[in-house]
C-alpha cells in the first residue's frame, strides 16, 4: 500500500461522524445513552453472539463495570470481522473487533474489498486473540486427510460468511485447490450444530481460542455431533497452501490442546492450523483517554478479564499487546500513549490522530 493511500484514507477517517462513544450529556442513538459524568460510552462491534469476540468483548464490559471510573462497554452482535469494518466505514460504530486478515485485504482493496472497497479504516488498537483454525470430519464421509477432499464432491463448512476467519479460510482452501470440487455450506455459525446433527456436513473448519478453550458455536457442534467428529490429518500440499497465504501463520499441533466432550483423535492426534490474529481497533471519534483507559483495563485487571473469558490473552506483561501491530496502518494515540507510558512503543510505529 503506498504511503498516498494511506493518507487519502486517514485523511477520510477524519471525516467519520458518527461514534460508538459520546461524551456525558451527548446524544449517541448507538451509544445507548449518556453516561455519568466524565463517563464514556463506547459501543464495540462484536461478532456473532457465541463468537470469541463477543465473549472477549463482554469481559471487558466487565472489567470496565468493575475497575473503570471513565468508561462504559457494551457490545452489539454484528455479522462479523469483515463486516465491522463495512460497519465502521458506514458510520455504525467507532470501535471494532476486526482480524489483521481482513485490515490487510481492506487496506490494499483485496479480497471482498475488491468489488466494494472502503474509504474509512479504523486506527489499531490492540491484539486481543489468536484463533487457530483447523479441520475436523465427520463419522461416514470417508475423510481422513486434507489430501481426501481433492477428489471433491464432498460438503465443506468453511465458517459463517462474513466472518474474518471464513475469509482467511476461503483464501486457503483456494490456495490448495479444493474449493471449486466440493459443495460448500454456507450458513451461520448459530445453524451449524444442527447441520451437524442431522449430518448435513462432512467436514468442517473449527476455532479456538489462544490453545484454551473452543469457541462457544464450536462447543455447541461437538455437544450436537452425537460423538461423530475427528481431526483430520493435514497434507502437505494444504500446508504449503497456508504458508502461500499472507495473513495466515502455521500452528503445528503436536500436542492438540482443546478438550472436547468426545475423543477426536481417532485418526490422528496432530494437526496443522492456520492461525489469525484479532484486535480491538478505534474511530477518530474515540477520544485518546477512553482508548488508554481500555489498554489500561486489559493489562491492569487481566485477573477480572480471565474470570468472565478463560481464553483471554495475559496482557499483565505488556509485550503481548503489540504482537499483531500492522506497520502500516496507524495506532490510535490513547494506545500508543499508553505503550509509551510503559516503554513497548516502537518508534517504526505511526499514530494517528483524533477528533478532539
Amino acid at each position: 500500500m503506498s504511503d498516498d493511500s494511506v493518507s487519502r484514507r486517514n485523511i477520510l477517517k477524519g471525516a467519520t461522524t458518527m461514534g460508538a462513544i459520546s461524551l456525558a450529556g451527548c446524544t449517541d442513538g448507538l451509544s445507548g445513552g449518556s453516561g455519568g459524568e466524565g463517563n464514556y460510552q463506547m459501543t464495540i462491534a462484536g461478532t456473532s453472539s457465541g463468537s470469541s469476540t463477543q465473549q472477549a468483548a463482554q469481559a471487558l464490559a466487565r472489567a470496565a463495570q468493575q475497575h473503570s471510573d471513565s468508561v462504559s462497554i457494551s457490545v452489539q452482535v454484528t455479522d462479523g470481522w469483515t463486516a465491522n469494518l463495512y460497519e465502521f466505514d458506514n458510520g455504525n460504530f467507532s470501535s471494532i473487533g476486526v482480524d489483521n486478515n481482513s485490515l490487510s485485504k481492506a487496506m490494499n482493496d483485496e479480497g471482498p474489498f475488491a468489488d466494494k472497497s472502503i474509504d474509512s479504516l479504523p486506527m489499531q488498537g490492540f491484539v486481543f486473540t489468536n484463533l487457530e483454525i483447523h479441520w475436523v470430519a465427520m463419522e461416514g464421509s470417508g475423510i481422513k486427510s486434507t489430501a481426501d477432499l481433492r477428489d471433491g464432491g464432498h460438503t465443506i463448512y468453511p465458517i459463517q460468511p462474513g466472518f474474518g476467519t471464513r475469509l482467511l479460510t476461503e483464501e486457503v482452501i483456494k490456495e490448495a485447490g479444493l474449493w471449486k470440487q466440493n459443495d460448500i455450506l454456507n450458513v451461520d455459525t448459530s445453524d451449524i450444530p444442527g447441520a451437524v446433527e442431522e449430518k448435513r456436513a462432512d467436514a468442517l473448519c473449527i476455532y479456538g481460542a489462544n490453545g484454551v478453550n473452543l469457541s462457544s458455536w464450536v462447543q455447541e457442534v461437538d455437544v450436537r455431533s452425537n460423538g461423530g467428529l475427528y481431526l483430520m490429518e493435514v497434507d502437505d500440499e494444504f500446508r504449503q497452501a497456508i504458508k502461500n497465504v499472507p495473513g495466515a501463520i502455521v500452528n503445528e499441533f503436536d500436542d492438540y490442546p482443546y478438550e472436547w466432550e468426545q475423543d477426536v483423535t481417532k485418526v490422528t492426534d496432530t494437526t496443522t492450523a492456520w492461525v489469525l490474529s484479532g484486535q480491538w481497533a478505534f474511530g477518530p471519534d474515540v477520544p485518546a483517554d477512553a482508548a488508554k483507559e481500555v489498554a489500561r483495563l486489559s493489562t491492569e485487571h487481566h485477573d477480572t478479564i480471565r474470570e468472565a473469558d478463560p481464553t483471554a490473552l495475559d496482557h499483565s506483561g505488556m509485550n503481548s499487546m503489540t504482537t499483531a501491530v500492522i506497520p502500516d496502518l496507524e495506532i490510535h494515540p490513547g494506545v500508543a500513549e499508553y505503550w509509551r507510558n510503559n516503554d513497548v512503543w516502537n518508534d517504526d510505529w505511526k499514530e494517528g490522530s483524533t477528533n478532539e
